[in-house]
């Protein structure tokens, strides 16, 4: 998991960002193909920092990183975010704070999901 903290999120977002991960149902059964979530199949994870996620790339040719919190800021979230998931008993690791890390990643099917937890206040589309 990429792991980015902007300068609005707050303990509340890492609360909700940690309960949807770990409930969501993204893994298969036999019959489904998301039926279960990384509790149910005792799933481990790897939280890396990653800063770009906060890049806003709306205007201009550069990437804006404004919204990014500072690396103090933003490595005590981390590591409260951290703790978070600890406590659901999983194997939990992670990457050095702020570090240049060369991670590699392994996606085994389709799909990859974006979460920010500021959308939980947006009205669903439709």
């Amino acid at each position: 998991m990429l792991l980015g903290v902007d300068k609005e999120d707050t303990e509340e977002d890492a609360k909700y960002l940690v309960d949807k991960i770990l409930n969501l149902r993204v893994f298969p059964t036999n019959s489904s193909q998301f039926d279960r979530s990384i509790l149910d199949i005792n799933g481990a994870l790897l939280i890396v920092s990653q800063f770009t996620l906060s890049a806003d790339i709306r205007k201009g040719r550069r990437p804006d990183f404004t919204s990014a919190a500072e690396s103090s800021e933003a490595e005590i979230l981390f590591n409260k975010t951290v703790s978070l998931f600890q406590r659901s008993g999983l194997v939990v690791k992670t990457g050095l704070f702020g570090h240049h890390m060369s991670v590699h990643i392994r996606n085994d099917g389709p799909v990859t999901i974006i979460m920010d937890s500021s959308t939980r206040f947006r009205a669903r589309r439709g």
